[in-house]
């Protein structure tokens, strides 16, 4: 029996509006996580984030009925691992350099596994394009409007962190089916929660901060990622990828409307150039042929 994916030029809307409240959702609750930082730092909000979050996922997914074999118990704990780093970076990151800015510097993680799937000559656009943002992002020279380095590296480095987790987690998602989120998600928090407990101490456990930390939790993890696994096996990956390409736009727009972050003309450009690339990236990637399973 031929079982046939559905047709790639039939994009039901549901699947698509889904996708784009998530992306806000994540921005939103990134504009919100970094009014926290002068209460619990970028520690503290990734503990509050993870440890909340977790428990929702878990009510969601109910993992506790998932099987583990031994060998497809790496892949999940790379998964989770990089869940957390890729969390801790970002919000270490967003401490001094503006949200549309760390988006776009972030997103150069799943730009370059895209890169890394395809070496045609078309590639090299993209690839120049994504160096041409990150010239005039970073403070490689004398440019305008160019970023704090730290904060610049730490986006960088949730952007490898990224990369890591679409490898690892497509591996541990085919593995565990959609539970695999919610035991990322406590192994990140075993991993960083107490990072954030050290930093913080009994503070973090403020009643005054946790509505905030619930809401955070909320809307960066709980929802979009819970909408994001839905609109990923309803789309096809050509699609969702130069959809996931419009965050760092959303991300600049949400800085500018909650956080009041201004970007100079030359940042918007460099931001474009980057977004440019991830779309040119994924619409090019050439796709394997697909083979019917038989039952």
């Amino acid at each position: 029996m031929s079982l046939s994916p559905p047709s790639k030029h039939s994009l039901p809307l549901l699947p698509i509006f889904l996708l784009v409240i998530a992306m806000i959702s994540i921005q939103s609750g990134a504009s919100l996580a970094k009014s926290l930082f002068p209460l619990v730092g970028a520690q503290g909000i990734t503990s509050l984030r993870l440890g909340i979050g977790t428990l929702i996922l878990f009510i969601i997914f109910k993992p506790w009925r998932m099987r583990f074999e031994a060998g497809s118990r790496l892949p999940l704990l790379v998964y989770g691992v990089t869940l957390g780093g890729m969390n801790f970076l970002f919000y270490l990151s967003l401490k001094t350099v503006p949200l549309g800015i760390a988006v776009a510097l972030e997103f150069t993680g799943p730009l370059a596994v895209a890169m890394l799937s395809s070496r045609r000559p078309v590639d090299f656009i993209w690839v120049g394009l994504a160096i041409l943002g990150l010239w005039f992002l970073l403070p490689l020279g004398s440019s305008i409007g160019s970023i704090d380095l730290f904060g610049a590296a730490c986006a960088l480095g949730a952007g490898a962190c990224w990369a890591l987790y679409i490898i690892s987690g497509q591996k541990a998602g085919g593995d565990h089916g959609p539970g695999t989120v919610a035991v990322g998600s406590l192994i990140a928090a075993l991993v960083f929660c107490p990072i954030g407990v050290a930093y913080n101490g009994l503070a973090l456990f403020d009643p005054a901060i946790l509505p905030v930390a619930l809401a955070v939790a909320i809307l960066s993890t709980a929802l979009p990622y819970s909408l994001e696994m839905v609109a990923l096996t309803r789309l096809p990956t050509r699609t969702f990828g130069t959809l996931m390409s419009l965050e760092p736009a959303l991300a600049a727009i949400s800085g500018l409307i909650f956080l009041n972050e201004h970007l100079t003309l030359i940042q918007w450009l460099a931001l474009a150039s980057i977004i440019s690339a991830s779309i040119g990236a994924t619409l090019t990637i050439k796709s394997k042929p697909q083979i019917d399973e038989i039952a």
